[in-house]
């Protein structure tokens, strides 16, 4: 129900109401710019954990939140109620004067329910205090302080704690929210949304506005991303509202397809693909990558251009600047020097060549004078640089082939796009095999991107037969995360629809593909299905009992999906098959390839239309049809991997061009004769050897991660229980967490408090008794890397007192700054 409606029905006089009800409705059909919803009654907060006790608020255990009541008083084990919907404000009641009502109405008018048939509650706007209760971990990294987190937890008021912890700290926030299909999906107010309820878009967009504001506190201003994915129910709002609440930020849209067959509407396009939104926060910008999404091979690589030109503007009469002689030692090949370029005039008979050098000049396979692609100025300017690549040479040969880096390739190089392993013996970079670094598209189509191939069935892997709805491929996520923490080893990433858990195995296989040390925090509730619920309801189950609780996403999918991965073992206990595909590469050395063609007697006899089409299916599209001229006996392509020998009577030309062709895999040779084609083989396979390739390394799903996760529930605690200093070992893992979460969480086993704790691998301490000081104060400075300090005081005074004489890098008091702070469920 809308607040409008809300307040609507408490007004008794029912023809004001009937009347206000006619002119509410008319307004809201007039058409207004932007975004414009119902904004709705705020969620409540079960509090399972919580003990019922006399002036709280109270709903029934058998059905949340349907009826809300006031506990008055309770009388053995029997807790005496007034009802908050019978009421006229849903705002703090007196006690005393609910008492004093209730007699004065007698019994009738009050409630009485069993202690054990009550659930706590909170309205948003009550305050309430969290503390996170370890429930398990696993340790798969000892000597690691890489810790992540997983938070079983309403995620609203675990991103309040979050805001707290890490105001302005987070690197990314990747979120997958509830795409409000009408296919009873979520809930709000402990009620599934269904396609029926008039109300969903808003209170979806009412449920996500809560928790945007709230992930906005926790986004570094300066440089960090926020990552949102919904489909096409709820695109074009979630749009407006991002650009509302993050009206300074650069936002994107992307298309991606997640489902390569097609999800069918009918009588409508079949839906393949979902969108995702990237706000772009202060400098944040992408990191390019190997491809450019769109394509499913897109890898460029680093090709080195024959020196020669071709083509009619490669006659030396064209540019004659460019026809000039290169020198070589006779004796072993090595460049000598350059010479002068050749007027038109000059007879290249006439140039004098140094004493124990031979010449080679820019001559085309058919022996006409062509020119160089670069002025001599230019070629001594790049040899210097290493961008001149000699071919091999054999001792007696008079020739000699000569590469070039083009521009881009340059420019990719000196821009660190390329990797430089150094020199050859000839002052040649030797670089590596591709130009990695894309600018990708904003349309994806990527097969690793499946969410049935890599996320329904991947899954399966790790859970055996436990069913989660569309989980998120595991490279999706990877690719997602990827363009901006690349460059961020230590990142801070946190997702707060956590769902099966995809985000964090995603950053633990980043952490493992290039060693970072990335960190993750993981929230999701412990919601069962629609049908599980009506199952255990049937059985007299509530969201108390533990059978419950066991089969609720937190325990029975997120949690026990992180355990696998981590482990390498699947919830069976068994090794998990399969590879993780990486961006890893591995070198191999590979043979090349021939192929003889010998259907075609005769080539040249072909129209150039026919010698097109043929080179062009020869080569599968590698080669295009405009490479192919009228008078083409051969190609040679420095973009191609393959190369051709149309006619076999030009074979030695085309050794000669091949000379400088490394990049080459795959040699069509098309002729009829067997011995040449044996010979040719022999010969390319001895000038050129084998190639180096790279092919995708992939890593053993069965070796796991390693990394360490702790896995929490979000509880809340009594005030004055606090304040007193009881519960100091609930809040010590919040401590842990805003010292950074570094090392495994610390516990304290002692049933009486010790007057200090020290943790050195945590990276803090706490002062408990304040007048412990001095010895807290002597143990601080012989203790080493210790930057945070929290000391429990109520004097303000006196805590900047100790904390000016420990000089740490954080200081905290306690508890006034938890109950300042950890005070959540505010109204925003």
């Amino acid at each position: 129900m809308a607040s409008i409606d809300y307040l609507l029905n408490k007004i008794t006089n029912p023809e004001l109401r009937a009347k206000l009800q006619s002119e509410i409705g008319r307004i809201q059909k007039q058409k207004r710019f932007g975004l414009v919803y119902e904004d709705h009654l705020p969620e409540a907060t079960l509090l399972y954990d919580v003990e019922v006790r006399r002036g709280q608020k109270v709903t029934l255990k058998a059905d949340p939140l349907k009826q809300k009541f006031e506990v008055l008083n309770i009388s053995n084990g029997v807790a005496r109620c007034i009802s908050l919907d019978e009421t006229e404000e849903q705002t703090e009641v007196n006690v005393e004067e609910l008492v004093s009502y209730a007699n004065l109405q007698g019994d009738s008018d009050g409630h009485s329910f069993g202690v054990n048939e009550l659930l706590p509650y909170a309205d948003f706007g009550d305050p309430i205090y969290p503390y996170l209760q370890p429930l398990d971990k696993i340790k798969n990294a000892p000597d690691s302080a890489l810790w992540h987190e997983v938070i079983e937890a309403d995620n609203f008021h675990a991103l309040q704690l979050l805001a707290y912890l890490y105001p302005g700290q987070v690197d990314c926030i990747y979120i997958d929210p509830p795409y409000n299909t009408g296919a009873r999906d979520w809930k709000y107010n402990n009620d599934y949304v269904d396609s029926n309820d008039s109300y969903r878009h808003s209170k979806w967009l009412s449920m996500m506005r809560k928790r945007l504001l709230l992930a906005k506190k926790l986004l570094n201003p300066q440089d960090s991303v926020l990552v949102v994915t919904i489909d096409e129910k709820e695109y074009n709002h979630l749009g407006c509202l991002l650009e509302e609440l993050f009206s300074c930020a650069y936002i994107q849209m992307i298309s991606s397809v997640i489902n390569p067959s097609g999800s069918s509407r009918k009588g409508y396009f079949s839906r393949s693909d979902e969108y995702i939104y990237y706000v772009f926060i202060g400098d944040a910008k992408i990191q390019k990558h190997n491809n450019d999404m769109l394509r499913p091979s897109s890898i460029k690589k680093v090709r080195w251009h024959g020196l020669l030109r071709g083509g009619a503007t490669g006659k030396r009469k064209a540019r004659p600047n460019l026809f000039y002689p290169i020198f070589f030692h006779t004796k072993d090949g090595s460049y000598h020097s350059i010479g002068d370029s050749l007027t038109i005039d000059q007879n290249p008979d006439e140039i004098e060549v140094p004493e124990g050098c031979f010449m080679v000049l820019p001559i085309s396979s058919r022996g006409e004078e062509a020119t160089w692609e670069i002025q001599s100025r230019t070629f001594i300017e790049k040899l210097k640089k290493g961008y001149i690549k000699f071919g091999k040479w054999k001792p007696g040969q008079n020739k000699r082939s000569i590469s070039h880096l083009q521009e881009g390739t340059m420019a990719a190089v000196e821009n660190g796009e390329v990797e430089v392993f150094g020199k050859d013996s000839e002052g040649t970079l030797i670089l590596g095999n591709s130009l990695k670094p894309i600018t990708p598209m904003t349309t994806w189509v990527q097969q690793s991107h499946s969410a049935g191939d890599m996320g329904t069935t991947l899954l399966t892997k790790f859970l055996s037969n436990r069913p989660f709805p569309f989980p998120k491929s595991l490279y999706a996520v990877h690719d997602t995360l990827r363009f901006f923490v690349a460059n961020k080893p230590n990142a801070l990433i946190v997702d707060f629809f956590a769902g099966s858990g995809t985000t964090l195995h995603a950053v633990n296989l980043l952490n493992a593909e290039d060693g970072g040390n990335r960190r993750c925090i993981m929230v999701t509730n412990n919601e069962v299905s629609e049908a599980e619920e009506r199952n255990l309801k049937a059985q007299g189950k509530t969201p108390t009992d533990e059978e419950w609780k066991d089969l609720g996403i937190a325990r029975y999918v997120t949690w026990p999906r992180t355990v696998a991965s981590v482990s390498g073992n699947d919830v069976n206990g068994k090794p998990i098959a399969g590879e993780y595909l990486t961006y890893l590469e591995v070198e191999k050395e590979t043979a090349r390839k021939f192929k003889k063609i010998t259907f075609l007697k005769d080539f040249n006899k072909l129209t150039l239309s026919e010698r097109k089409d043929i080179v062009s299916e020869l080569s599968k599209g590698e080669i295009a049809k405009n490479k192919v001229a009228d008078d083409s006996r051969y190609i040679v392509d420095e973009d191609a991997d393959v190369a051709l020998l149309l006619d076999d009577t030009a074979a030695a030309d085309w050794l000669n061009e091949l000379e400088s062709a490394d990049h080459v895999q795959t040699f069509i040779i098309i002729t009829q004769n067997n011995r040449l084609f044996t010979s040719l083989k022999s010969q390319i396979t001895e000038m050129l050897g084998t190639y180096k390739t790279t092919e995708p390394k992939t890593l053993p799903m069965s070796e796991g991660f390693k990394t360490n996760v702790e896995f929490f529930h979000l509880g809340f605690l009594d005030k004055n229980a606090i304040a007193l200093n009881r519960q100091f070992k609930e809040i010590l893992p919040l401590l842990w967490l805003k010292a950074g979460g570094v090392g495994e969480c610390p516990s304290i086993e002692e049933d009486s408090l010790p007057h200090y704790v020290i943790f050195p691998k945590n990276r803090f301490a706490v002062l408990i008794e304040e007048y412990a000081y001095c010895s807290f104060a002597e143990e601080m400075r012989i203790s080493e890397n210790i930057d945070t300090i929290f000391i429990i005081t109520n004097s303000t005074p006196g805590y900047q007192e100790m904390i000016e004489a420990l000089k740490p890098k954080r200081s905290y008091q306690l508890y006034r700054d938890y109950l300042d702070n950890f005070r959540i469920n505010y109204i925003q």
